[in-house]
């Protein structure tokens, strides 16, 4: 999943680190992060970066920020989509 993010798992943690908030809620990784843990895993200092991105996610829906708002999906998408996967993407997306 690394190849469609805009930032590195690295990358990320360095944003936290240096307390850029504004470049780590415009980012498109911690949203493509399907939480898979294969980067936990690959850590050589261990850190769980799955639990640091949905830490992020959570951050950032407290504070009312929609990555996806359902106004700008469109109908034909919606009635394509499987409802548990709407379900799931809302969750994850939305406040």
């Amino acid at each position: 999943m690394s190849f469609a993010m805009d930032f590195l798992p690295n990358q990320i943690i360095r944003l936290v680190q240096l307390g850029l908030e504004e470049d780590i809620t415009k980012s498109k990784t911690i949203w493509l992060c399907a939480s898979c843990l294969i980067c936990s895993v690959r850590c050589p200092q261990g850190v769980e970066l799955g639990s640091v991105m949905e830490a992020l996610r959570l951050i950032i829906l407290r504070r009312n920020i929609d990555y996806l708002p359902a106004a700008n999906i469109p109908s034909e998408t919606l009635s394509e989509l499987p409802q548990i996967a709407l379900v799931s993407g809302f969750r994850k997306h939305t406040a």
